[in-house]
């Protein structure tokens, strides 16, 4: 080991509790950006963390909750650019958390508070290792360090991808770092290079004024079935989608994605025991359900039409609606699916259809082959003593896109201080000390190399 990463460590090892304390007061201030509970206060906690450490710090207004740009020059002309968020998911159930949400609590070596992990957690352990990486260099950092800290990751960040186009020149970096790095079952460290966009819709029909007895339903028309006859024409028993031009824009992956996929864990078994599965989709097995995620997705959400409660109620819906996600895939374009989709229903006789958009992301992707991410790889293995999992693309979505493009398709990895049962938007939350530690010294070997790629 470096006689620089040794002083990282130690750094972090001595001043773990003093981080564990600033994360725990932290997550005692509530930041539910759902119902903006508490949301500005936190921020003003962001900015005081951030001015502490020297950074030069904006409040950027947006229509909702402020983003927290902090900016630190370094030896390099370099910038690497930390993303996190300080708002944090609704609390309920109140009555399955073992201790109050935004009271912290230290037990069996880990921090549970709402946010400890997701993204409180993350940030804090990134401001750990900046402080560790400037003590391990006499003061000053290698290269310099930008932190963007929004207020609405947890509703789909509606402003955030205006914030970087108004705020380029002020965000200007040559790779980031993004939020939700965690370690698997074995132990693993698992790095993320892309997410999947996503199209979030509600279709709604009305075929009535009211509901009416179902003694009428050989003439009236109900609105459950002429919402089901949509639905179904929107995707085949294959899975196929059948939107016309909704694959036109797919890249399939690359050779090096499906070498990535081939080092990844075979998640069949533990899906079938989560989810007591017995097919899935396309009946794919094995390390086929990794690639699987290159595949675009049109998913119901939730449908509602009529009565669904207990007992029996003899009616024709007068009205009927569900909620639709789309997962897309590189290079899908969720405003030109959007279109499509309702062009799609138009031809094939659903003009009655109202169709709403609810939200929207772009997908994004790094390559595997950049030196970024090969510096994030053989760091981590060096502090985790395991090789890392690198997953090309996954399932969920995040507004990556809002700043690799407009930064110049900057490369952008995860890395963090979670692991694979964080509980992180359930009752107890948490983070492992032993977890945070880890990762802060991580981030720091990643900050320390950025100057010299």
């Amino acid at each position: 080991m470096s006689t620089i990463n040794q002083a990282i460590d130690q750094f972090i090892d001595d001043k773990r509790d003093d981080y564990i304390k600033s994360l725990s007061e932290l997550c005692a201030q509530p930041s539910i950006s759902s119902s903006d509970e508490g949301t500005l206060k936190c921020a003003d906690l962001v900015v005081n963390l951030l001015e502490q450490r020297g950074f030069d710090v904006q409040k950027v207004s947006t229509p909702k909750n402020p983003v927290i740009v902090g900016r630190a020059k370094g030896k390099s002309e370099r910038t690497i650019l930390l993303y996190n968020h300080y708002d944090v998911q609704p609390v309920e159930p109140l009555d399955l958390w073992t201790n109050p949400p935004f009271e912290p609590t230290l037990r069996e070596g880990a921090l549970y508070a709402r946010g400890a992990k997701d993204d409180k957690g993350e940030f804090l352990g990134r401001l750990a290792a900046v402080d560790a990486v400037r003590e391990a260099n006499g003061g000053e950092l290698p290269c310099g360090v930008t932190f963007v800290v929004e207020g609405d990751e947890e509703v789909s960040s509606p402003h955030i991808a205006s914030f970087v186009q108004e705020n380029l020149d002020l965000i200007q970096s040559h790779g980031s770092i993004w939020e939700e790095g965690s370690l698997n079952r074995e132990g693993r460290p698992v790095l993320t290079l892309g997410v999947r966009g996503i199209l979030y819709v509600e279709l709604s029909v009305s075929t009535m004024s009211q509901d009416a007895h179902s003694g009428g339903a050989s003439s009236l028309p109900n609105a459950a079935w002429r919402l089901h006859w949509a639905l179904s024409c929107l995707k085949d028993k294959t899975e196929h989608i059948l939107i016309d031009g909704f694959y036109d824009d797919v890249i399939p992956p690359s050779e090096i994605d499906l070498q990535l996929f081939e080092q990844l864990p075979d998640p069949e078994s533990y899906l079938r025991e989560q989810f007591e599965i017995e097919t899935f989709v396309r009946s794919a097995t094995g390390k086929e359900l990794n690639k699987a995620v290159f595949e675009p997705t049109c998913n119901i959400a939730g449908i509602s039409a009529g009565h669904y409660g207990p007992g029996m109620k003899t009616v024709i819906p007068a009205a009927a609606s569900a909620k639709l996600d789309f997962r897309l895939v590189p290079d899908q374009d969720p405003e030109d699916i959007f279109a499509k989709l309702r062009s799609h229903l138009d031809k094939n006789g659903f003009a009655d259809v109202d169709l709403a958009l609810k939200g929207h992301m772009w997908p994004a992707k790094s390559s595997g082959d950049d030196p970024f991410v090969k510096l994030t790889a053989t760091s981590a293995e060096d502090v985790y003593g395991k090789p890392s999992v690198i997953t090309p693309l996954v399932g969920g979505s995040s507004p990556i896109y809002a700043f690799a493009k407009p930064l110049g398709d900057i490369p952008v990895v995860t890395a963090g201080v979670g692991y694979w049962d964080n509980r992180t938007h359930a009752p107890d939350e948490h983070v492992r000390l032993e977890d945070f530690v880890k990762g802060a010294k991580h981030i720091a070997r990643i900050i320390n190399g950025f100057g010299n790629l």
